[in-house]
């Protein structure tokens, strides 16, 4: 199969994990040139497409072009059979959505606040706001824990893995590498009972794992 257009991203990013798990599931072949961070995408030419200077970020062979990591892997999804990624009915599909929604608002973004100040993305480390985030993101994995024990199904909405799923694995890895150490992980089995379930999946195990996880939580400021 031909590629059907240009993709640019990080492979540490839940999101490029995300685009490239959908396009693998979907037989999908994307353009991936050499990126190299604060180089590849601060160039002329990048930013020619891609003014707003970030990625993830998708080109197509007419030059179409979409940013946002959740945007570009539900258009991929939207272009292979339906039904496998974003559900066969409209309930399934607003299913979907809702926990796409619930993974990157209640569980990324509060994520994202905690690593701003492990990294010092956001400012001074100050070890209370640090608490008040992972307090957040362990109350939304404590409703998200309790949904997936009653599912006969280890899937959030149908049978098999949809774009939710993939997007509640991407959320779920990069929380593990750095807040969620084995004792937090150990007191939310069906979260990664999940998480193992989806990313075993031969066409992109390649882009998943368990070995960068962290055995003890960072609650102390670290550098990339």
């Amino acid at each position: 199969m031909a590629p059907i257009g240009t993709f640019w991203g990080d492979a540490r990013q839940r999101q490029t994990k995300v685009i490239l798990s959908v396009a693998a599931l979907n037989g999908l072949e994307l353009q991936q040139p050499v990126f190299q961070f604060g180089v590849t995408n601060k160039s002329p030419e990048f930013l020619s497409k891609f003014p707003y200077g970030k990625i993830p970020v998708f080109e197509d062979l007419e030059g179409w072009t979409l940013i946002e990591g959740s945007t570009i892997a539900r258009y991929l999804s939207d272009l292979g059979n339906k039904s496998v990624l974003l559900g066969s009915n409209a309930k399934e599909a607003a299913l979907i959505d809702q926990w796409v929604h619930f993974a990157e608002q209640e569980i990324g973004f509060p994520l994202s606040d905690a690593l701003g100040l492990i990294y010092g993305f956001s400012g001074q480390f100050v070890r209370e706001n640090l608490d008040k985030h992972v307090e957040r993101l362990l109350r939304a994995l404590k409703y998200l824990e309790s949904y997936l024990a009653t599912r006969p199904s280890v899937y959030l909405v149908t049978d098999s893995v949809s774009l939710a799923d993939l997007v509640l694995a991407g959320v779920i890895h990069a929380a593990a590498r750095v807040v969620l150490g084995a004792a937090e992980r150990a007191e939310h089995p069906s979260i990664f009972a999940h998480y193992s379930k989806v990313t075993a999946d031969e066409k992109i195990k390649e882009y998943w794992g368990t070995e960068d996880f962290t055995e003890v939580a960072v609650t102390e400021p670290k550098t990339l």
